[in-house]
């Protein structure tokens, strides 16, 4: 993957905004070492791809000497989790935990409580977050923003939905000090529609032994869709496609809408009309879902909005053979064409008919997708990128580099560091 600084039309200052400081150098500074993360359900939480991040960052900032709070939401969290790290800290604040308003308000008493202890640096997930970043700005604080993928473009939301989405992005754009892109692609958005560059950081995978095939399944024989069901996951598509593949295949389905709705109705009657259909729901048990990856016949991926898919990097990692839905962001992943399919239930049933009927065909795609998930793909070094930027971040809030510098560095830094790791 070519990592590179786009200077696209009307794109600068490009990673780093100054916020106000005269930018100076100072000798004998320090970094700063108190991080707060705001904008996910908490830690050590198993709900989406911000989590899974969360899990991964807050341990390695504290080995790199910060002290870690991450926000979070009541009940939310796996509190018995024995790989969680004790020593960060976990902080749930107050909001509507519904659909439409859950991200607004507890992202804002998330805020609400940074800006009374004022942590060196915030880390904010979710460009609807953006509408409180000023309040950071206002306190001090510098705020680095993962942008996450195109909200505004996913079909479950409704009109208002997409417009709040809408301006908190631009929000964003206007006041976050620093943005992280997980794809090339969300980075070439940005750019071009709200003049902000960033610096690309993408997901890691985790990389299993070989696991023990969950009790019922069998190696190498079944269908896989892991996705939680809203529209823009081509999850209906997927479930017509079943309506054939399922006489002839076992399919397994992992994921749930979380608020109920036709999907999860369509889910239930898949099961009851097919044996060969297995609904598990939400998975939380890693070790589970790996192995489900890494055994499957055919693992589909029907993302269509949004840059790196973490649960693409993690299948694979698992070495999971892909049949994917065709977008921009999936073909930067898989790094080809192969089994990327349009969303259409007869093309996505002959694409997983095909991988699931054709061993060499599967193994050499189960091949190809670990190793270039080992080289593109790896936590060491997506950590260090983000423990890097929080850092040169907080410099620049603080007047003490310029945000040219930044650019060029951050940038390197990010590059060389996913494939050092590989490396490893």
């Amino acid at each position: 993957m070519t990592h590179r600084l786009d200077r696209g039309a009307g794109c600068g200052p490009l990673l780093f905004r100054k916020t106000g400081a005269i930018v100076v150098e100072k000798s004998g500074s320090k970094m700063p070492r108190n991080v707060a993360i705001i904008g996910t359900r908490g830690y050590p939480s198993y709900y989406g791809g911000f989590e899974t991040a969360v899990r991964k960052l807050a341990p390695y900032f504290v080995d790199q000497g910060w002290a870690v709070t991450v926000y979070g939401r009541k009940g939310s969290t796996k509190t018995g989790d024995s790989q969680r790290d004790m020593r960060v800290r976990s902080v749930n604040t107050l909001g509507l935990d519904n659909k439409s308003l859950s991200t607004l308000t507890f992202g804002l008493t998330s805020v609400i409580h940074a800006v009374i202890y004022k942590p060196d640096v915030a880390l904010v997930m979710n460009v609807a977050n953006g509408f409180w970043l000023p309040l950071l700005r206002l306190r001090g604080i510098p705020s680095v923003v993962n942008v996450d993928g195109i909200e505004w473009e996913r079909a479950k939301w409704g009109r208002l939905a997409k417009f709040v989405f809408k301006l908190g992005a631009k929000m964003t754009a206007k006041f976050a000090t620093a943005l992280i892109s997980d794809s090339e692609e969300i980075r070439r958005r940005w750019c071009s529609e709200f003049h902000r560059d960033s610096v690309f950081i993408p997901y890691g995978g985790e990389f299993p032994d070989v696991l023990p095939v969950v009790d019922g399944l069998r190696s190498g024989g079944y269908a896989l869709m892991v996705a939680r069901f809203v529209p823009e996951n081509t999850v209906a598509e997927f479930f017509a496609a079943c309506e054939s593949l399922a006489k002839d295949f076992p399919v397994v389905i992992v994921g749930s809408s979380g608020y109920g709705g036709d999907l999860e109705v369509a889910a239930g009657e898949l099961v009851r009309k097919y044996p060969n259909v297995s609904w598990l729901g939400h998975v939380s048990d890693d070790a589970k879902l790996m192995s489900l990856w890494q055994h499957a016949g055919a693992y589909f991926h029907g993302h269509s909005v949004g840059g790196t898919n973490p649960a693409l990097v993690q299948a694979m990692a698992c070495g999971a053979p892909v049949v994917a839905r065709q977008t921009a962001y999936n073909l930067e992943v898989l790094g080809r064409s192969d089994f990327q399919v349009s969303p259409e239930p007869a093309k996505l049933e002959s694409g997983l008919r095909r991988m699931l009927s054709n061993p060499e065909e599967r193994e050499e795609s189960k091949a190809f997708n670990r190793n270039r998930a080992w080289s593109h793909y790896n936590w060491p070094g997506v950590c260090q990128a983000y423990e890097q930027t929080i850092g040169l971040s907080a410099r620049l809030f603080n007047g003490e580099i310029t945000s040219e510098d930044l650019i060029v560095k951050v940038q390197e830094l990010s590059a060389q560091n996913i494939k050092r790791s590989a490396t490893l």
